[in-house]
C-alpha cells in the first residue's frame, strides 16, 4: 500500500500512467471490447486490468492521479451507440460525472464513431479492460501536464 493513491489503481496501471507523456491517450474498455487484440497494437502492447470495477469507478481511480489535456478538444471521448450517435446511456454519464468532478467544472467528452474508435485505441498508449458489462462503456483519454508549483 502506498500514502495517498487510491488501492484501485494496481502496480501495472501504476507503471503505464507514469510512463505516459502528455497528449498520450488512454483507452479504458468495458468487457465486451476486443481490449487484448487491440491492445497488442498499443505502445505498452499489453492488456491492464481493473476487472472488479465498473468504467466509471476505474476512472474515478485513474483521473486521482492523472491529469487530462487542456490543449486538445478530444481530451476524452466516448464511444458513439451505434445508429444513435447523440444518445448518452448511464454509463457514458457517470463517466462524464467523473470528468467533471476531477477537473472541477462541465468539460464534455467527444464522440468517437465506433471503428474509428477501435482505430484510435490501437493507436493508443495503453488499453485498460474494466469489468463493466454495461454496453459502450468505453472511453479515450489523453494526458496532460502538471504545471511547475509557483
Amino acid at each position: 500500500m502506498l500514502k495517498g493513491i487510491d488501492n484501485r489503481l494496481n502496480a501495472d496501471v501504476l507503471y503505464v500512467l507514469r510512463s505516459m507523456g502528455h497528449g498520450d491517450a488512454l483507452v479504458i474498455a468495458d468487457t465486451n471490447f476486443p481490449s487484448d487484440s487491440v491492445a497488442r497494437d498499443t505502445v505498452y502492447g499489453a492488456l491492464l486490468r481493473m476487472e472488479n470495477l465498473t468504467s466509471a469507478e476505474a476512472v474515478n481511480a485513474i483521473l486521482s492521479v492523472m491529469p487530462l489535456d487542456t490543449f486538445v478538444d478530444d481530451f476524452a471521448g466516448r464511444m458513439e451507440i451505434v445508429g444513435s450517435p447523440d444518445e448518452v446511456p448511464p454509463v457514458q454519464a457517470e463517466v462524464q460525472a467523473e470528468i467533471d468532478r476531477a477537473e472541477g467544472k462541465p468539460r464534455p467528452m467527444i464522440s468517437i464513431e465506433r471503428f474509428d474508435f477501435y482505430d484510435r485505441a490501437r493507436e493508443s498508449y495503453a488499453v485498460i479492460q474494466t469489468g463493466e458489462r454495461r454496453f459502450y462503456g468505453c472511453f479515450l483519454f489523453r494526458k496532460g501536464v502538471i504545471a511547475p508549483e509557483a
